[in-house]
């Protein structure tokens, strides 16, 4: 679809900082701690981008309620969809591209890297306080791709945002996550420890129902900065399936308060 010539050029040139998310375990995370990341940043007033490059598994659009939108196209490049009316926070997943939500991407690494390069290239980001980068399990195409076409543009990579639970076998691939990062010369920003602890939504008690901690071992054994606990609560769940914002939802809940504190380190 056509849309009238936005303002700027295609491109990341005018994007101040850009944070990848990772992890090497599925299931962790990632995408909600990125939504929420990019959420908390719009609400204290940046400039905020979020870019999808989980490409077989994208659900961006999704938790912020944009299902049914369409990225447009004008002269000079795709225009990212806005998750809200001040236009604070730009999105941009394959999920806008595919004729159904229950379409899957079924493609080898030489089309997802194609798909990953016209995201970062080809798409008007504008002026942006921050990027963040929602990214798939593991250390493969999408991640390496990134990375690299973020560096060879000259863009500002200020690091990995690295996403654990507690329990061991999480925090074991998780060091493989780190151990990429350091290969490709990529900050490790710090650790985030997702799920750790359960909130009563009756009394706001927390309980460590699976375990606690082993994000926070991690962090101080590889002397990394630990960015916080984010605990279970159900009402987090509730909002993104609503796709609605935790922060502007739940205001003073423990998760929001976390996020805060992410955000500010």
């Amino acid at each position: 679809r056509m849309q009238s010539d936005g303002g700027g050029s295609p491109g990341l040139g005018g994007v101040k900082h850009v944070v990848i998310v990772l992890s090497g375990k599925g299931g962790v995370g990632k995408s909600t701690v990125s939504a929420q990341v990019a959420l908390t940043l719009a609400a204290m007033g940046k400039k905020t981008g979020l870019l999808d490059v989980d490409l077989c598994g994208p659900s961006a659009v999704r938790v912020l309620g944009l299902e049914g939108k369409e990225v447009m196209q004008s002269s000079q490049g795709w225009v990212p969809v806005y998750a809200d009316a001040s236009q604070r926070l730009a999105v941009l997943s394959i999920a806008f591209l595919l004729k159904s939500t229950e379409d899957a991407v079924v493609w080898r690494g030489p089309k997802k890297n194609s798909m990953i390069k016209q995201f970062l290239q080809d798409v008007m980001w504008g002026e942006l306080d921050y990027l963040i980068i929602d990214t798939p399990p593991g250390t493969s195409d999408e991640q390496i791709s990134t990375i690299e076409f973020l560096k060879s543009s000259g863009v500002n990579l200020d690091g990995g945002l690295i996403v654990t639970t507690p329990q061991a076998v999480s925090v074991a691939d998780v060091r493989k996550e780190i151990s990429f990062c350091k290969k490709l010369d990529v900050k490790v920003l710090g650790v985030v420890e997702n799920m750790s602890g359960f909130v009563c939504p009756c009394c706001e008690e927390v309980t460590d129902i699976f375990s606690r901690g082993g994000g926070e071992a991690l962090a101080k054994e590889l002397n990394l900065l630990f960015l916080g606990r984010v605990p279970i609560d159900p009402r987090l769940a509730q909002a993104e399936d609503a796709g609605k914002s935790m922060i502007e939802e739940h205001a003073d809940s423990a998760v929001v308060k976390v996020l805060k504190g992410l955000v500010e380190q």
